[in-house]
């Protein structure tokens, strides 16, 4: 936790993605940063959000201090519109009532790739990842936001494997390769909030975040980055948000 801001890094991550969120939309949310997030945005200001899971539930409403370890867990049912099969949530993303797909990654690339797979060589890994689950659907069917924390080891010029396409090799290669639609939005991370050039498709730095400069986002990042015209400093989180976050994860489960 840094004593200037009195919040941790998670916390930061939560608080900015959940910003990202918007009254009406319905977002596909993994475990953890993404769901504290996600649940957030439902509380302070989009009450109207419906959060789905790859478990089924549509709707979901989590309860503080009862953050599910895993789409699955009934504590995600308990007040939630309708509960599907995994198939059926999948083929709402198909048939394009998903606005928004809410995950993190091991690796992202500089063009929105994300890799859940492996790293090393796919013959003999360094280490064995969980893999897509519906990670390939989500990032191929809806507009992306990516919240990770910020490392030179994640943020690589091309991931080993791509487990969910972004940009794939940058410009017009995401719609010739067969996904006309969504694409990579924002990742979101300690440091900054990146979105990406509308031409070469490139990871592009909109906003940095207080206390941090240009020279340390580049530094922990392994390719070279694009940045704005008019970088901005984000708005550091604020007591109420800090307050019904924690509120939300009592016992730090995600957010130490």
């Amino acid at each position: 936790m840094t004593e200037q801001n009195r919040h941790t890094a998670s916390e930061m991550l939560a608080i900015l993605s959940a910003r990202q969120l918007k009254e009406g939309q319905v977002v596909f949310a993994g475990i953890g940063v993404p769901l504290l997030a996600a649940t957030l945005a439902q509380r302070l200001r989009c009450p109207g959000l419906t959060i789905l899971f790859e478990g089924g539930v549509i709707g979901a409403f989590v309860e503080p201090g009862k953050l599910p370890p895993s789409t699955n867990d009934q504590r995600c049912t308990k007040r939630a519109n309708m509960v599907l099969g995994s198939a059926e949530v999948l083929l709402l993303l198909q048939r394009g009532y998903v606005d928004v797909g809410f995950m993190g990654g091991a690796q992202i690339d500089k063009y929105g790739n994300l890799n859940s797979s492996f790293i090393g060589d796919p013959e003999k890994p360094k280490t064995r990842l969980p893999g897509t689950g519906g990670g390939n659907d989500i990032s191929s069917l809806t507009n992306m936001i990516v919240a990770m924390k910020h490392e030179k080891r994640r943020f690589v010029d091309q991931v080993d494997f791509i487990t969910s396409p972004g940009f794939i090799r940058g410009g017009k290669s995401r719609a010739e390769s067969g996904l006309p639609e969504g694409g990579m939005f924002r990742v979101i991370t300690e440091l900054a909030v990146f979105g990406f050039d509308e031409t070469s498709r490139r990871m592009k730095v909109l906003a940095l975040n207080p206390g941090i400069t240009r020279e340390q986002v580049q530094d922990n990042t392994g390719f070279d980055l694009i940045f704005d015209d008019q970088v901005s400093i984000t708005e550091p989180p604020t007591e109420h948000e800090l307050i019904t976050l924690r509120m939300l994860d009592p016992d730090r489960l995600f957010i130490a």
